[in-house]
């Protein structure tokens, strides 16, 4: 079977509207892959920065799968949230990117969203905090029915990943 090796972290991020934030992640494949070893999903700590406004969080990746064809290629799916000084949260988006497919070392900016939801929730948003938020995760990395959403832009994640692949040549495909 060929294999891919991630190895990597979640630097940090930047763009969001306030500090404390930590970012819960995981990693969505296709019905050929096969975790090997590693963690599929985690969370970060939350980091509240004293100076300017990037999050650092430098946690690791370190996953690796075995698989028998190319469908299904790895996606890396975020979601930042925000935590105040009382222990509530809030949810400052979503985001996903592609693992890259050619092996060596890659700095990845992921792009997120936040769901906008009516103009009654955006004025409750404003009142009394929370926002909407997804029923079902799999439209972060899925475009079944993101396309009806309407959202509006968030913050960056910034990710670094080696990639390792294994045995591809076995299988005709050339890296």
């Amino acid at each position: 079977m060929a294999e891919l090796h991630l190895i990597g972290q979640i630097v940090g991020a930047s763009g969001f509207p306030s500090s404390r934030l930590f970012c819960k992640w995981g990693i969505h494949t296709g019905g050929a892959w096969k975790l090997l070893s590693g963690l599929r999903e985690g969370q970060t700590q939350v980091d509240h920065p004293q100076l300017g406004d990037v999050a650092y969080w430098s946690h690791p990746i370190d996953v690796h799968f075995a698989t028998k064809g190319l469908q299904g290629w790895p996606k890396l799916h975020v979601q930042v949230w925000h935590q105040d000084p009382f222990g509530r949260r809030e949810l400052y988006g979503y985001g996903f990117c592609h693992v890259p497919c050619s092996p060596g070392w890659h700095a990845l900016a992921c792009v997120t969203w936040q769901p906008l939801g009516s103009w009654q929730e955006r004025l409750s948003q404003l009142f009394v905090g929370g926002g909407p938020q997804l029923l079902n995760s799999d439209l972060i990395y899925t475009g079944a029915d993101r396309y009806r959403l309407q959202t509006s832009a968030a913050g960056t994640v910034h990710l670094e990943l080696g990639v390792l692949l294994r045995h591809f040549a076995r299988y005709g495909v050339e890296c």
